[in-house]
């Protein structure tokens, strides 16, 4: 039986645009059964108004997000629809774990595709809508973007959607609370699992 102190694991969340997955991510932060620590990603995007640097992401220029890329410096990037290139850093996710903590990481269907590659233990959970017409009312509801911005989100959210088996757990954002009650049954359980693997 090891005493060594385990590092934790990485849990990915994914879901289209509109599901809430911020809302989400947010409450479990607050009441994980775990240690979580959410993985700040970095992207070339400008902040928008009230974002910090280091807090909702690390706002990187084109050319320092190139040669970090370059270096392998990342888990996972890639470049998002608008032109701008998001990833999660290595250094940060090692931090986290080398600490005894589980990473967070709120990242695309494309970049758990490549944790899970990289990473077989990770934990992946996929934020689905209660159905898709309530997400298309939510995309067209908010008023700030044009028709075709509209239709681009929506051939997205199909093409999400379908990556949905992919993920080992898929909960359906109906109920906030009822959402997050099932994220903090599946990382105890998960935690569980780890628990049992060390002592065996």
């Amino acid at each position: 039986m090891s005493h060594q102190v385990r590092e934790g694991r990485i849990v990915v969340i994914s879901g289209p645009s509109g599901v809430g997955k911020s809302t989400v991510r947010k409450e479990l932060l607050r009441s994980s059964p775990v240690p979580l620590v959410r993985s700040v990603s970095a992207t070339t995007r400008p902040p928008r108004p009230g974002e910090r640097h280091g807090v909702d992401y690390y706002f990187l220029a084109e050319d320092q997000f190139a040669q970090l890329r370059e270096k392998g410096e990342f888990l996972e990037c890639f470049q998002i629809f608008g032109g701008h290139w998001y990833g999660t850093l290595r250094q940060e996710v090692e931090r986290i774990l080398s600490a005894g903590n589980w990473a967070l990481l709120e990242i695309d269907v494309q970049g758990a595709r490549r944790i899970r590659q990289q990473n077989p233990n990770a934990v992946t959970i996929f934020i689905l809508p209660p159905d898709e017409e309530e997400l298309v009312r939510r995309l067209t509801g908010r008023g700030t973007e044009s028709p075709d911005r509209i239709a681009e989100r929506l051939a997205r959210m199909k093409a999400e959607l379908a990556f949905a088996g992919d993920y080992q757990y898929q909960v359906v954002n109906d109920d906030l609370s009822a959402a997050v009650n099932q994220l903090r049954q599946i990382l105890l359980e998960e935690s569980r699992k780890g628990s049992t693997a060390a002592t065996e």
